[in-house]
Order: C-alpha cells, then structure tokens, then sequence
C-alpha cells in the first residue's frame, strides 16, 4: 500500500445533521447477539443447551461411499469430556438413517430419538471422558426432503469434465444429514480422523494428512485421513469421484519443511492440463498470505483441492471443494483456512469474520500479483453493494441461510469495510500486525467481529467503535459532496455527506482522501479528518487549486459523489471566528524570541508550511516561544480557544 501522508488541515467549525447517539440501531444489534441461539436449525432452544453438557474432542468417521450416489455406511465415534454431571448426551442424525447399534464407551445401548435428535445414556461425573459410537446406514436428504437444508452430500456428473461426483457440504446447518455430531461453532474439536472406502477406481478425499492407503481385495481401496488440528463441525468433510493425484510444494517463510499442495483432479485427460496454471498459482498465494496473515495454520499438514461439480468453492480444511480453478476463488477459499478455519465465526451472525475477510483475500493477491486488476475489482464490488441502500454486515437473523450468505452484503461489503479498516489505520506494517495478533490470539478458537475490533485498536491505538457501529453494525454509505474556495495559495474546503440509509446510520465518521488538481503544481492528495455530516477544513500554502479531480480517488470508502461547487463567496467561517480576540506576536520576523500578549487564556500549534507540527504550548497572558532551533522559513501560529480558531499569524524565522 503507498502512504499519502495527511497535508496540515485546520477543522474551522464542525456542524451535525444527526447526532449518531440519537440513533439506537446499532447497540440494539449489538445486545440482540448476546441471546442469538446459533448452534442449528432442527433442534430446540431445550434441545441445544442439553447438547452444551458436553464438549467434543474428536470425531472419527469410517465410512463406505461411492461415486455414483450419496448412499454412506459405517461408524462415526464422538470423543467427548462430560461439563457436568450427564445421566444422557445428546447429539443429531438426519432421522432417515438407520441406526443399528449405538455404543457408549464399547457396550450397546439403548437410546431415544426424536427427529434429528438422538439421546444416548451417559454415566458420566464432570471431567470425566466417554466415547459415543453410532454405526448407521442411509442416504442423505436432498433439499425436497429436508427442506431447512439438503446440501449435506451430493452427487452429480460435472457438466463440462463428465465425471460423477460425491461430496460433502456441510455449512452452515448440514452436517448432521450425513453423520451424527454435535453442531455447536463454540465446540471445536480437538481433531479428527476420517477413513473413506471406495471403489478401486475412486479415490476419497478429506481433511489432514492421508496416513494410509489400504486396499481391501474386494474391489474397494480404504483412504484413512487423520487431521490434528482443531476443527470446526462444518469443516469436516469428504469427497468420492475417479481422481488422480496432482501435487505442487510453497515454501512459506517460517515453514520448516515446504507445504504439501494436495489435489485431487477429475481423472480426465483434459482436466489437470486446463487447470494446471492456475493450481500451480495457489503456491504463491500460499506464500503471500503466509507474509500477510502469519504461517499457512496447517502448515504440519496440507493444503489441497478435491474436485466436484459445484459452482464455486468451500473451504474445507486443508482441502477445499472446489468446482474449477480461478485465482479469485482459489485465493478466497484459501485465505479461508486462515479466516474461518484457524479461527472460525462464534456466530452465523458474525460470518463477517469467515467471509469478509476471505473475500478481501482476492483483493489482496491481486493488489500483490495482478495490480492491474484492483482498481476495476473494488470500482465492481462497491458498485453491486451500492446497488441498494441498505443492509448491514452484521447479520441479525442467524438462522437465514440465504442472508448468512449474501454475496453484496457479507461478502463484497464484508471485503470493502477490511479495506476502508485498514485506510483508517493508515499503516499496512501495523494493520497487517494486527490481523496476525488476530490469528495467534484466537488461533483454533472462534471469534466475533467485535474481537476484530479490539485486535485493530490494541495494534494501532485508534478507536474503531464509531468505525464499526457504522460500517459493520450500521447500514448504508455516504454520499459525498464539496464546497470549496482560494484565497492567495491557501484553499478553503467544506465536506458535507448524506446517507443512503440515513435513519439507521447518519454519519460516516471514517476519514476520507481528495485529490486536487493544482496550477503549475503536480495533482496532490490529501487525507481529511472526518467527523460529521459537515466539516470545514483550511489547508495552508497548497498552491493554486483549480479543481477537485476525485474524492476518495483510491476507492477506500464506499460512496457515491455528489455535488462539486467551486464558490468564490465561500471563507470557510474565517470572517466570523478569526480575529475575535486580541493577540499581539512581536517581533516578526524574528531569529531568537518571540513574544505573544493574549486576552484570553488559548492554545498555540506551530506548523511549518509543509503541515509539521513544531510545537504547541498553553498561552496564559503572556509566552515567549524561542525559535532559534527552527530552521530559517515561514511558520503557521495558529490560535485555538474552546477548540475554535481565534487568530492566526504568518511567522517569519530568519
């Protein structure tokens, strides 16, 4: 990112349209989320604390599946520690499987089943560890027999390759429709072992190392993963088709050994030579995000791709389902593992913390591998959020899939308020800093967007509450537009905004550049401080301005512009405040001392022309400020009193 350092900017007088306390919407957000049931959508409110007695720490998963349907036969086992004293666990299955046996601890059991929801009896002390094992047999449902989800597996022939697929996609609610577990975001298991028979011609993918492969003599191959990260339910996954294995090596900084790039390609001949660029790129992304974000998480482990006809990508970990190969959506479900997988959403509500900063990915690798490209990527995501007035980041019904997953809200506008973060903290060593303080602190845990907040402010010092009460609670952009007016080489600016949402956020609080053309001068921009619906700005020895070329000329902020008025009438206020009190500076100019008398108690900056602060000192009466220090050249003695500007002196040192 190149630095425009801020020119010397006086605010002259500062006017609300709309205080932001007199609008409650967003700290009503904020204490809707405190009471948010965000674990499923088929149990009860009952239901899902029951399921909180327990915590999980590994699921092991041994199934059978093929390529040609979604049928699955096997045992899934949950490792889990009781959080209190449990006379039963509870923990969910799609209620068209059958079951034949569940086993807790190695004996049979008998056990109680209501839809989904499956009880089996646990004797169990707090602390105390127990094993559930359920071996069952079914098909999953599709979206006509499950009509709160249906997209836990799938089968189907890619359209373009002509292979025959089974995978797995479990977000947000879908696990559950393939094996039985526990889908709390809040309880990240510990790790996770899944082992997949297949016929001999597939191959099955999943998460982690693949330790073993075993063929079984009856025409069927066994393919045993063992993952020893934490994971998150949603994350686990599978993935049955004709592959071949394509594998490439990133060397990240900080790896002690190079990272294992693990794909598994349509077995096509046709498939890996049309991909084989832009899967030989996800190196370099591996790389670069490894600078930006802190070490790939799973570095010990893989990265890798499986294959399947869907129209995009999801971000299992360590081996992302994917449809094809694009640099977009390579770099977006990659930044995933990272933002969703090493650290994961505690909430549907706060998906903002998985998406928007996966989708801001793609900005990145462009803004690093394909600058060319940046300016028309940001211009088209501002654009489609724009398209509406309204709607937050934040996402109050989490339970609305199709909302969690809004692609102008949580994914462009999530991707476009990263970007206006990191303009306000104006230092990408520091914002980078703090989104690998973000990783490390909440490393194999879950997050909120509040928590991306205070990792912001701990590394940059600044208060990003306005910051997110507007852009990630709030609703709407800004419109901007300027009045402006010369005076000798100075210029007097006023910025003013409207809202496209104005009575959910009425202000934008965020600072925002303009760039101005000058007479026999280069073009130059200047980064203003704003603070409400208007402000008024001088900006001392700019030269001649001749007109405003662009607001917001590197598209930090969403926003529209408005009107552009050059008026000569136009003093900023300088007639009614400047002057109003009697200071008398002497001598001037001067190579040692000066002396300044004032009839009321103020406050003095120094600026140099180029916009420095020198000094600033308290005027009680009487100062003398030496400046036999400055170098020779003109000086700005601006004059504050109750923060408004009471006089201001062209000082000379010589």
């Amino acid at each position: 990112m190149k630095h425009i350092f801020s020119i010397f900017l006086i605010g002259i007088s500062v006017f609300a349209a709309k205080a932001q306390d007199e609008n409650s919407t967003t700290c009503a957000n904020r204490s809707k989320f405190k009471g948010q049931s965000l674990k499923s959508n088929s149990l009860s409110v009952a239901q899902i604390a029951e399921s909180e007695r327990y915590n999980v720490h590994y699921y092991d998963l041994d199934l059978a599946m093929t390529n040609l349907n979604t049928s699955v036969a096997g045992t899934a086992e949950i490792h889990a520690t009781a959080n209190e004293n449990l006379d039963s666990a509870l923990f969910e299955l799609f209620n068209t499987f059958t079951i034949s046996e569940i086993r807790v601890n190695g004996t049979p059991v008998s056990y109680s089943r209501v839809n989904s929801a499956i009880k089996a009896p646990v004797n169990a002390n707090t602390g105390d560890a127990f094993i559930i094992a359920v071996d069952y047999s079914g098909t999953p449902p599709t979206a006509a027999t499950n009509p709160l989800g249906g997209s836990g597996m799938t089968n189907a022939t890619s359209p373009s390759w002509g292979n025959k697929v089974t995978w797995s996609l479990s977000e947000s609610f879908a696990a559950y429709e393939w094996w039985p577990c526990k889908q709390s975001l809040t309880d990240k298991a510990d790790s996770s072992a899944v082992k997949l028979t297949v016929p001999n011609n597939c191959k099955g993918g999943s998460n982690g190392i693949l330790e073993n492969v075993v063929p079984l003599g009856n025409g069927t191959t066994r393919y045993e993963w063992k993952n020893r990260h934490m994971i998150n339910y949603y994350l686990i996954s599978v993935a049955v088709a004709k592959y071949i294995e394509y594998n490439v090596y990133a060397n990240p900084v900080g790896a002690t050994a190079p990272v294992l790039i693990q794909n598994f390609i349509y077995d096509n001949p046709a498939t890996l030579p049309n991909f084989q660029d832009e899967i030989d790129e996800t190196v370099d992304f591996l790389e670069l995000f490894s600078d930006l974000f802190g070490l790939y998480p799973f570095a010990d482990e893989k990265y890798g791709h499986c294959m399947a006809p869907l129209s995009g990508g999801m971000e299992h970990q360590t081996m992302t389902t994917q449809g094809f190969f694009e640099k977009s959506l390579t770099a977006h479900e990659l930044g995933h593992q990272w933002f969703g997988d090493n650290v994961t959403c505690a909430s549907w509500t706060d998906i903002w913390v998985n998406e928007g900063f996966a989708a801001y990915s793609e900005y990145l690798m462009k803004e690093a591998l394909y600058p060319a490209e940046t300016t028309q990527h940001l211009i088209d995501i501002h654009d489609n959020i724009m398209s509406q007035p309204n709607g937050a980041v934040w996402v109050l019904d989490s339970l609305n899939e199709s909302r969690i997953f809004d692609g102008r809200l949580t994914y462009d506008k999530g991707a476009a308020i990263v970007h206006t973060f990191r303009f306000m903290v104006n230092n990408d060593a520091t914002f980078f800093n703090a989104l690998k303080n973000y990783q490390t602190n909440f490393k194999d845990s879950v997050a909120v967007g509040t928590d991306v907040q205070a990792e912001l402010e701990a590394a940059s010092g600044l208060d990003f509450t306005e910051a997110f009460d507007q852009w990630y609670f709030g609703e709407g952009y800004p419109t901007y537009s300027t009045r402006w007016n010369v005076v000798g080489t100075d210029l007097l600016l006023e910025i003013t905004h409207s809202t496209s949402a104005s009575s959910i956020t009425p202000t934008f609080t965020n600072p925002l550049e303009i760039k101005f053309a000058r007479s026999g001068l280069a073009d130059t921009t200047i980064r203003f401080d704003i603070t409400s619906n208007l402000n008024q700005f001088l900006v001392p020895a700019i030269g001649t301005v001749t007109n405003i070329s662009a607001i917001d000329p590197s598209n930090w902020i969403i926003n529209k512009v408005g009107t552009n008025n050059h008026d000569i009438n136009f003093l900023v206020g300088l007639d009614e405040q400047i002057g109003a009190s009697n200071i008398v500076l002497y001598p001037n100019p001067s190579n040692t001392l000066i002396s300044i008398q004032s009839d009321q108690n103020c406050e003095l900056t120094i600026f140099s022309t180029e916009g420095k602060n020198i000094a600033n000192h308290l005027v009680d009466g009487n100062l003398t400020v030496d400046v036999s220090a400055y170098r020779n050249g003109n000086y700005l003695f601006v004059f504050k009193a109750n923060g408004r500007i009471i006089d201001i002196e062209n000082v000379v040192k010589n």
